[in-house]
């Protein structure tokens, strides 16, 4: 299957095993059945859990930095890939059904039982920045299906408070949902073309609807290197439509669009279905977008990309 599809040269056509599909499903949705923690791998070969505020995890007494040693009687196998890691963790949610964990606790080893929930991971964190509260900061960590509904929360939450402009950091942001994607540029531009689609049958665009929640607030956009596919989308639309500025490094550059098509035994297929373009017909695909103010990130960890969207957007209002 995998030789298969690499003949076709395309990158972004490819198979994934059922772990890892699962686990990308899951997060697609923003939605899973699980404990609600995060399984990370320290670098002595351990598996180690953090677990979300107010989950099954938290609830049943794992507390940050517990060693997970086995799952449900079965010691924990550490060549598994995080997606596969996962999942042990994950399950359908109903009376009773979850996992029996062990953990190790400084020298105290503990077995707990922690039931399944539904587990809410939000891709939008939003905040009025404390430098000057005229100006909020939201935060799109990916597009899954829950986004556009968290953004229209933040934007209203941001609005009244007061604010009179806004950050948009799509640093990191890979991608997801392309409609989702469409629905988040909406907010920000009042109707027109915000991305065209392009395929065997022809081209046609995207369009927005007036009314978004950010259509007249002064607009700044925080991207780099690993802004990808969905993300461009929306960073390309703000930019041609003169809706606000970039601020960053070159984006990915990943302009195409893909088909997932779930397989009997859990494994998917993704396959390219069409390329976008900006609304200036400018293409993404291994190209990117460069942004209209280009800045090296600093390497002492001070987020000077920040720094100078919050002096710019200042010093907008300032000539207001």
């Amino acid at each position: 299957m995998r030789g298969m599809l690499g003949a076709l040269g395309d990158r972004f056509t490819f198979f994934i095993d059922p772990p890892v599909a699962a686990s990308e499903s899951d997060a697609l949705a923003g939605t899973y059945g699980g404990i609600g923690v995060d399984v990370v791998r320290t670098g002595h070969g351990e598996i180690v859990l953090y677990p979300f505020e107010d989950s099954p995890a938290a609830e049943a007494g794992i507390v940050g930095g517990d060693v997970l040693l086995a799952v449900n009687g079965a010691p924990v196998d550490l060549s598994l890939s995080q997606d596969a890691l996962d999942q042990l963790l994950r399950g359908e949610v109903r009376d009773g059904n979850g996992v029996n964990l062990v953990i190790r606790r400084g020298e105290t080893e503990q077995t707990l039982f922690v039931p399944f929930a539904v587990i809410n991971v939000p891709s939008v964190i939003w905040r009025v920045l404390s430098e000057d509260e005229r100006v909020g900061y939201v935060q799109i960590k990916m597009f899954t299906g829950r986004t556009p509904e968290e953004l229209t929360t933040g934007l209203t939450d941001l609005r009244s408070a007061g604010i009179s402009a806004l950050i948009i950091d799509l640093r990191g942001n890979t991608g997801g949902l392309l409609q989702e994607s469409i629905r988040v540029a909406d907010e920000f531009i009042d109707s027109g073309v915000l991305v065209y689609e392009r395929n065997n049958a022809g081209q046609r665009s995207h369009n927005g609807q007036a009314g978004g929640l950010g259509i007249d607030l002064p607009l700044i956009v925080l991207v780099n290197n690993r802004t990808a596919s969905g993300a461009e989308l929306v960073a390309g639309a703000i930019q041609d439509r003169d809706r606000g500025i970039l601020i960053g490094q070159r984006t990915f550059g990943k302009g195409t669009v893909q088909q997932i098509f779930p397989l009997s035994d859990g494994s998917s297929l993704h396959v390219t279905s069409s390329e976008w373009f900006t609304p200036d017909q400018q293409p993404l695909e291994a190209v990117g977008l460069t942004p209209d103010v280009e800045m090296i990130p600093d390497e002492n960890g001070r987020d000077v990309e920040l720094d100078e969207a919050l002096r710019r957007l200042q010093a907008q209002l300032a000539g207001e």
